[in-house]
């Protein structure tokens, strides 16, 4: 796992079984269709098949298996043993199916909507997509509808899990902020991977409308003549990825006191995210350059190290993010 999301593996690291199966599991069946979604080297047509035999493979009604889906990617697996890791999750598909099928009927109820959810809305955007070039958000409602079906999707699929051992109001008031939790993840993402999304996969997530609004054509927007333009663009998504923060730390205040899971399972990746934006911010010109915006390893450290005890409370919380905001 650490291979694929070192984030990720934090979490699952920090969880007890058999919350932690669940969750790396769910993960490692959303990392396939996203594997695929993101393959620069397979066209969207051929992306939009492999993703709808995924996502029949994953419904119990459907004659389609895991098997299947790994013989239509077959051709697609690169032949390079230094190839992502991502793509060995591609490769072992059966073993990931084959773990999920262990899981009691109500564990695997609660996993399967919104992981077909994904996979379908990806379908649908790559479907959507020109069939030479990759994705183009046009508008702030499509970026949000992205948003959802990659990450909002995974809010759910955390929360239903939670559900299986918690409250009635929990379940409401976590599902209720479940969607903002992935999108403030999400658009993180989208603002710090500029560079590596467009040269490598094609794929621009910048609304057009917000580049068109700064005079950025969006196929010119790593062009140093445009930089200015595309730096305040940029900027609408980090405040854009700002306005999920209130819901997505009251998530996580409910989620410590309303389940008996380790906050800092999700903690983490939160103020990752919160010390992300802070770094985009002080390097918003890099974000277009083949220089990478990150957190500091140390600074990953001294997060993950704050919550390696067994039960934090929000104290602990309270006192990373504001160390996390004034570093």
């Amino acid at each position: 796992m650490d291979d694929v999301s070192r984030t990720f593996a934090i979490t699952i690291d920090l969880l007890d079984a058999p919350m932690s199966d669940y969750i790396c599991v769910g993960y490692l069946l959303c990392r396939v269709p996203d594997t695929v979604e993101d393959a620069g080297h397979v066209p969207p047509a051929e992306k939009a098949r492999l993703l709808r035999t995924y996502d029949d493979a994953l419904d119990p009604a459907s004659a389609t298996g895991v098997d299947d889906f790994r013989a239509a990617v077959e051709e697609w697996l690169p032949a390079d043993p230094d190839a992502p890791a991502d793509w060995a999750v591609v490769r072992h598909a059966d073993r990931v199916f084959a773990a999920y099928d262990a899981f009691d009927a109500d564990v695997r109820a609660a996993m399967r909507p919104p992981i077909r959810e994904l996979v379908g809305g990806m379908a649908t955007f790559v479907e959507g997509s020109d069939a030479e070039r990759g994705i183009r958000i046009g508008t702030r409602e499509e970026l949000d509808r992205y948003c959802y079906v990659v990450a909002g999707t995974v809010g759910h699929l955390i929360t239903n899990l939670a559900a299986l051992d918690t409250d009635d109001e929990t379940e409401r008031y976590l599902r209720a902020r479940a969607e903002s939790f992935g999108h403030l993840l999400q658009l993180v993402n989208i603002a710090k991977d500029v560079h590596t999304d467009y040269r490598e996969e094609d794929n621009v997530y910048i609304p057009r409308e917000w580049l068109q609004a700064h005079g950025v054509p969006i196929d010119e927007l790593l062009a140093p003549e445009h930089r200015t333009g595309a730096t305040a663009a940029l900027q609408r998504v980090i405040d854009h990825a700002r306005s999920f923060r209130t819901d997505a730390r009251e998530y996580l205040e409910r989620y410590a006191h309303g389940t008996d899971h380790h906050l800092g399972a999700w903690a983490v990746p939160y103020l990752l995210a919160i010390a992300t934006l802070r770094e985009l911010e002080g390097n918003l010109e890099d974000v277009f350059t083949e220089s990478s915006v990150k957190v500091s390893r140390e600074e990953v450290a001294r997060v993950v190290s704050a919550f390696a005890v067994d039960s934090p409370d929000l104290s602990v919380l309270d006192g990373v993010e504001r160390s996390v905001e004034t570093a």
